[in-house]
């Protein structure tokens, strides 16, 4: 079973995504923010999907607002901003629900991995990153104050994208 097994999603923009498309990449999974002081990580996620995403990696930005109202706007402007302020080429979702009874299914099996630190369970914060491999199967997560361009994550991308 992969995390995206039976997980239905759509785009930032409408349109249901498949995240069955995503078998045979690895993925960086981050719940991202526009009104959060992590928001520069965009930056560097970008920087990573330019980086890798020839070598079969994409970043997935998933929207949400349960960090004291920091992603309040709609999808049109989510999508604006994101491009506007920081080239965002990656792909969106929608914005979800993170934690608690509305959990959106994709992070209900998403938080069952403990990060370095042995936390898992619920997100903490803006920018908590999960990578999946391409099995589909989490290989990593990393604490929202771990930059996406940490060698610790570098190097754990750069190992998924060397496993056959």
């Amino acid at each position: 079973m992969t995390v995206y097994d039976a997980v239905e999603i759509d785009r930032l923009q409408g349109g249901s995504a498949d995240l069955s498309q995503y078998l045979g990449k690895a993925v960086l999974i981050v719940n991202v923010a526009s009104k959060c002081g992590l928001t520069p990580q965009y930056n560097a996620l970008e920087d990573l999907q330019k980086q890798f995403a020839d070598r079969g990696f994409t970043v997935l930005g998933v929207p949400c607002n349960q960090f004291m109202g920091q992603e309040p706007g709609s999808a049109d402007e989510i999508a604006e901003f994101c491009s506007a302020t920081y080239g965002v080429t990656f792909p969106m979702t929608e914005k979800v629900e993170v934690n608690g009874g509305e959990r959106h299914p994709l992070y209900a099996n998403l938080v069952e991995t403990a990060d370095a630190e042995g936390h898992s369970g619920d997100i903490r914060w803006n920018f908590e990153k999960f990578l999946v491999g391409r099995s589909g199967e989490v290989v990593a997560r990393f604490a929202p104050q771990t930059t996406p361009d940490a060698p610790e994550v570098v190097a754990a991308i750069e190992r998924e994208l060397q496993a056959v």
